[in-house]
């Protein structure tokens, strides 16, 4: 039997935090609170969970200004539960190192599922040489990406923007995270430019873009591997 997940939950409101704790029985999970952002930040430090569940609208410091300095020296899942909903917020949030981002009101089974491709995605921090998922396979050592057994010939810029993606599998990267990477960071504005390189990827590896298989588009925000 596998250990319960440790989480710290920072959020001021006491009934959301009860709700989070009553939701799985105590061999599903550890559950350690904090109703603000500097007493969040110290349980992090005493406990080493496995995954943060972090609010965003805190008593004390905004929930970005903790996921700021808490990714100065920690790579903890951070998944951010917030009633803002808006493009920005979202944004804002995953370029500041969040790993997920859920709007409030969620379903525990939506969450879990998060948090368990966040733990997924921390294990295999380390590049292994091989990612394949679905009939998609990449091999990082010969640089060669084959479908369903037949090799597909990328430009330099549709693998770079494909390896990244299958590194972040399952989560959102954000178009800036893209550009400034691929790119460099003089280039985090140019959106453009990423789309239509997405297109070009889309349409190798896509048998229907319009309903893809691999990378799913969050409006606004960036593109996410489907894992």
């Amino acid at each position: 039997m596998s250990d319960p997940i440790r989480f710290v939950v920072i959020e001021d409101d006491a009934p959301i935090r009860k709700f989070l704790c009553a939701s799985m029985g105590e061999d599903e999970a550890e559950w350690h609170e904090a109703g603000t952002g500097e007493e969040g930040i110290k349980q992090i430090a005493r406990k080493n969970p496995d995954v943060v569940l972090l609010d965003l609208g805190l008593p004390d410091i905004d929930g970005l200004v903790v996921l700021s300095r808490l990714r100065e020296w920690s790579d903890v899942p951070v998944i951010v539960l917030s009633a803002r909903g808006q493009e920005k917020d979202k944004i804002a949030a995953l370029d500041c190192g969040a790993d997920d981002y859920l709007t409030k009101p969620f379903s525990i089974g939506e969450l879990m599922a998060r948090v368990r491709v966040a733990m997924r995605n921390k294990r295999k921090s380390v590049e292994e040489p091989i990612f394949e998922s679905d009939g998609l396979r990449v091999d990082y050592v010969s640089r060669l990406v084959t479908l369903d057994g037949s090799e597909i010939r990328l430009t330099v810029i549709e693998y770079r923007l494909l390896t990244m993606l299958c590194q972040y599998a399952g989560r959102v990267v954000t178009q800036k995270q893209m550009l400034t990477e691929v790119w460099g960071p003089e280039y985090e504005d140019s959106t453009h430019t990423l789309r239509v390189h997405m297109g070009n990827l889309r349409q190798k590896i896509e048998s229907d873009p319009a309903r893809p298989r691999f990378i799913r588009t969050e409006t606004g925000v960036g593109y996410r591997f489907i894992v």
